[in-house]
């Protein structure tokens, strides 16, 4: 009888998408990074524009805007290492849309992060009062006050101005908090992993498929001849062998009768009477045979 096998979903690792996937279309229109994306694009960027000047010399760099508003948004959700940005701008759907296919490594971002420190502090500002003042109670993990400030009412004036003022020191506060916490990360990590190294490469063997493939193929062998050595050497101690479903080779041992046994995340017992009198315990479905001296 032939036994049809179950059947499954497409899965095709290397298929390619038919038309260009529309950025817009991977995430919901009322994420986070879209807040932030049209925030940081209503707010001026000069300063950060006037480091660069006309240099025309070498490569060119990344768009501050883009560079801003991967920072902004991986501070708010708490990703405050440079190194982990990098893998989010691999991994993480939010964090590539916001760099729109760019991918600057951990180097780039961190040493963006220090020559426009100053020029950020005020913009994540910005963007945290814009959030404040449009009625956010929080931006990602950044808690803010959700009570809008009425500033024209005059009988409540001068309290609504020191509330105000109280504020605006708190968000002063908080994104200081937030820039030194991604500074002392950063720091931390180029002493651990070192200063150009992100901490978590694989060997250079394994980081091309060619020789990724021929190391796993070397490996997946050696494997196979320990375990075919260990059932060598159990079986001379007291071991027999059976085949399993795939036609390999798998230790068992001889049991003594009335002793259970755990196998396959479970107890089992099972008691194989021999001819002669002996028994010995088994585990169970394994198709064991007895010989006329009481070993299978």
């Amino acid at each position: 009888m032939l036994f049809m096998g179950k059947s499954y979903r497409p899965y095709d690792p290397d298929q390619e998408f038919l038309l260009p996937p529309s950025l817009r279309e991977w995430l919901p229109e009322d994420h986070l990074i879209y807040f932030v994306s049209d925030v940081i694009d209503n707010v001026d960027l000069t300063a950060m524009d006037a480091v660069y000047g006309d240099e025309a010399r070498g490569q060119p760099p990344y768009d501050p805007r883009m560079m801003t508003k991967v920072l902004v948004y991986g501070y708010c959700v708490g990703v405050f290492s440079s190194r982990r940005i990098q893998l989010r701008l691999a991994e993480d759907i939010g964090f590539r849309v916001l760099a729109a296919g760019n991918a600057p490594n951990f180097r780039t971002i961190s040493d963006f992060r220090k020559l426009h420190l100053v020029t950020l502090e005020g913009l994540f500002e910005q963007v945290l009062k814009i959030a404040l003042e449009a009625g956010a109670v929080k931006l990602g993990r950044v808690a803010l006050d959700g009570t809008k400030v009425k500033a024209n009412a005059s009988k409540h004036k001068a309290m609504s101005y020191e509330r105000m003022k109280e504020k605006q020191q708190a968000i002063r506060a908080e994104v200081r908090a937030l820039l030194a916490q991604a500074e002392a990360t950063d720091a931390a990590e180029d002493a651990r992993y070192g200063a150009d190294r992100r901490g978590d490469e694989l060997p250079e063997e394994l980081q091309r498929r060619e020789s990724r493939l021929k190391k796993i193929r070397e490996a997946k062998r050696a494997l196979e001849e320990r375990a075919r050595q260990e059932a060598k050497e159990e079986g001379e101690n007291g071991f027999a062998s059976t085949a399993d479903q795939a036609g390999r080779q798998r230790p068992i041992q001889l049991y003594r009768p009335g002793i259970t046994h755990h196998e396959g995340g479970r107890w089992v017992r099972a008691r194989l009477q021999c001819p002669g009198g002996g028994g010995i315990e088994v585990p169970v479905n394994r198709g064991a045979v007895c010989d006329p001296g009481g070993q299978r």
